[in-house]
C-alpha cells in the first residue's frame, strides 16, 4: 500500500480537486481502475472497493437520465459509503457535481475531475499507480545516463566514483544520482533509477564541497530519471586478481530480482575511467544490437586456424 497526498495525487494525474475528503491522502492498494456502472445499479457482488473508482461518460450518462434525484442520491450514497480511495471523473464533467461533493463530504470520498477522455484516464491512472506500489531500494552510488545507457557506479568510498561521475559531465554526459540513488522495479524486467528530491542534481566533491550540476553545467548535464542498464563497480586495483580480458561471458547482477549486466572495472593511477565506461556504454549498445567483439575475434581466430591446418 502507497499513502499519497492528496495534492500531489492530483498534480502528478492533471487533476482538479472537487473534494479532499478531509484525510489529505490517498491510500493506493492496487494499480487496477474500477468503473463503478454495475455498483450504480445496484450490484455489488465481486465488488472491487479498494480500487479507484472512474465514473466515465457512461456512468455519468446513467446517473443524469436513468435515474430521478431520489434514485441518483441513494446510489452515489451506497457507492461512497464503500471503503473506496477516491472518485475520479472524466471529461470535465460537472452537471452532478454539487451532488456528488454532497455526499463524498457526508462520507469523507476524495474526488477529483480530469479533463481527459475515460480510457486515457484509466491508463494514466494504471500507469501511476504501478509506479508508486512499485518495490523499491535505495543503493550508494552515481548513476549516469551515458550515451542513453543507463550505469549506475558502485564501489568504497573515496574510490573516485563522483569524481568520474563529474569526467563523464564534462564530456557531455547526464547525472542522474549522486551518493543515493533511488531504484524502482517498474516490470519485471525493468529498473528505473532516480536521485532522492532533496538532493536532485546535487554532487559532492571531496575537497570542493557540493557543486549544483545543473546550475554548473546547464539543464542538459541532467536526468531526473533513467532506465538502469548495467552496473559498473570500481573498485582498487589487486595485482593478485585476474581480471576478465575478453569479455566472452557476461557476469549478471541481480537487483530486485531483475538482472542486469554487471562489470568490474580495477581503478589505478593513469587509468582515463571516463573513457573505459563511455567505451563500456557503447559495447553495451552493441552487444544489444548482436555484435558481439569478443565472440567476432574467437571466431575468426578459429577460422584462421582451420584454414592453416
Amino acid at each position: 500500500m502507497a499513502k499519497v497526498k492528496i495534492e500531489d495525487f492530483a498534480k502528478d494525474l492533471e487533476l482538479d480537486i472537487l473534494y479532499d475528503g478531509e484525510s489529505k491522502v490517498i491510500d493506493i492498494v492496487s494499480s487496477s481502475v474500477n468503473r463503478p456502472g454495475l455498483q450504480l445499479a445496484g450490484f455489488f457482488d465481486y465488488f472491487a472497493a479498494e480500487r479507484l473508482q472512474v465514473l466515465g461518460k457512461v456512468e455519468f450518462t446513467y446517473l443524469a437520465q436513468a435515474l430521478d434525484e431520489a434514485q441518483r442520491k441513494s446510489a452515489l450514497e451506497r457507492l461512497m459509503s464503500e471503503e473506496i480511495p477516491a472518485i475520479i471523473i472524466s471529461r470535465s464533467q460537472d452537471s452532478l457535481k454539487d451532488l456528488i461533493i454532497e455526499v463524498a463530504s457526508k462520507y469523507k470520498r476524495p474526488v477529483f475531475i480530469s479533463k481527459l477522455v475515460t480510457t486515457k484516464l484509466i491508463h494514466k491512472c494504471v500507469m501511476y499507480a504501478d509506479r508508486v506500489l512499485a518495490p523499491s531500494i535505495t543503493r550508494h552510488g552515481v548513476f549516469m545516463d551515458v550515451y542513453g545507457v543507463g550505469i549506475l557506479l558502485v564501489g568504497e568510498s573515496g574510490i573516485g566514483k563522483s569524481e568520474t561521475a563529474l569526467e563523464l559531465i564534462k564530456r557531455g554526459h547526464r547525472l542522474v544520482a549522486d551518493d543515493a540513488v533511488e531504484i524502482e522495479r517498474t516490470s519485471d524486467e525493468q529498473l528505473v533509477g532516480k536521485a532522492p528530491l532533496s538532493v536532485r542534481h546535487f554532487m559532492e566533491i571531496r575537497g570542493v564541497g557540493i557543486i549544483d550540476v545543473r546550475q554548473m553545467y546547464g539543464v542538459g548535464s541532467v536526468l531526473n530519471e533513467k532506465t538502469l542498464h548495467m552496473q559498473i563497480e570500481m573498485e582498487a586495483w589487486d595485482p593478485v586478481k585476474v581480471y576478465d580480458r575478453l569479455g566472452i561471458s557476461e557476469e549478471l547482477g541481480t537487483i530486485l530480482g531483475v538482472k542486469i549486466p554487471r562489470l568490474t572495472i580495477p581503478v589505478r593511477p593513469g587509468r582515463n575511467l571516463a573513457i573505459i565506461i563511455e567505451v563500456a556504454a557503447r559495447n553495451y549498445r552493441l552487444k544489444k544490437m548482436g555484435y558481439n567483439a569478443a565472440l567476432t575475434l574467437t571466431e575468426q581466430l578459429i577460422k584462421n586456424e582451420e584454414d592453416v591446418v
